[in-house]
């Protein structure tokens, strides 16, 4: 009997995780501000954040439907580094170069918040649909860089939204030049 309890208790406890982050996702992709500030303060998020990154990575991996199971795993891969990296920029430009007076964050903050900002991404997965995949590939890459915006300026507490543009803006630039760097490192070898 408390065998039963117990699996049903996690069963239970299973389902309202999931439902948690289909409700944290779909907010996220709707821009509410008020899911990345809940994030923000969330410690327990980061599984949740993870999970996002992970599904963004799969959605795009199937709707470039050519790159095989193969390339969707390099693609999660990836998009976990890619989302590390960006973050620790974001953290380092926002917190030491481009702060404001109340700026108060950490790295698992902006890890937390920018992992959601990779929600409006699953809609990668219609590029298989003949014709549509540049183009809805587009979409999702414009709607997850407002959504990153948007969890920057909560996460380093900004009033600017123009600041927290600013901060992405300069990391994506920075984060390119790593890539380009490490990338053709690796084809040198």
């Amino acid at each position: 009997m408390c065998t039963e309890r117990l699996t049903l208790h996690t069963v239970i406890r299973s389902e309202k995780s999931v439902a948690s982050l289909q409700d944290r996702m779909i907010r996220a992709a709707k821009l509410d501000v008020q899911l990345y500030e809940e994030v923000e303060a969330d410690q327990g998020a980061m599984a949740q954040a993870m999970t996002v990154v992970i599904l963004s990575a799969v959605a795009a991996g199937i709707g470039s439907a050519n790159v095989g199971l193969l390339g969707i795993v390099i693609g999660m891969i990836g998009a976990l580094i890619g989302w590390y990296v960006w973050a620790f920029l974001t953290y380092f430009i926002g917190t030491k170069f481009l702060p404001e007076p109340q700026t108060r964050a950490d790295h698992k903050e902006l890890l937390r918040t920018i992992g959601f900002s990779s929600a409006p991404g699953l809609i990668r997965v219609l590029g298989i649909i003949p014709g549509l995949r540049d183009l809805i590939f587009l979409v999702a890459g414009i709607w997850m860089l407002v959504a990153m915006v948007i969890a920057v300026r909560q996460a380093l507490d900004y009033t600017s939204t123009w600041r927290a543009l600013g901060v992405c803006g300069i990391g994506w630039v920075v984060q390119f030049l790593i890539l380009t760097v490490a990338l053709s490192m690796v084809g040198a070898l």
